[in-house]
């Protein structure tokens, strides 16, 4: 099965992954993707609706943050390191440090004061 509603290397956008990045759940989905690995969607730690964190998924999926590949009737989520790395070098480091450093577990992306105001 190809990927689902994924773009491209040379379509990825900054604006779409800064959008996707911005978000306390998604990053902290892209966190414990970079701490661990390949992920089972099933398997990620977020405190939201089954519903909510596939269309966490699909923003990060769509953005070209994340690769999703189908094994039967699980889905397996991974960062596009080397895309991202290749287009906007370093971004994703940032991002990740500047998230560390708000000192927030990987799995509370509540700890966020601005998503408590959304």
């Amino acid at each position: 099965m190809p990927n689902l509603d994924e773009p491209e290397r040379t379509a990825i956008e900054l604006g779409a992954v800064l959008h996707a990045l911005s978000d306390p759940t998604r990053l902290a989905v892209v966190r414990q993707i970079e701490a661990d690995g390949e992920r089972l969607c099933g398997a990620l730690m977020v405190d939201v609706a089954k519903s909510t964190l596939s269309q966490h998924l699909r923003v990060l999926r769509e953005a070209g943050i994340t690769r999703t590949r189908a094994r039967g009737n699980q889905r397996w989520v991974s960062l596009r390191r080397d895309d991202l790395d290749e287009l906007f070098p370093g971004l994703l480091d940032v991002v990740l440090r500047a998230a560390e450093r708000n000192g927030r577990p990987v799995d509370d992306p509540a700890g966020d004061p601005a998503a408590a105001a959304r």
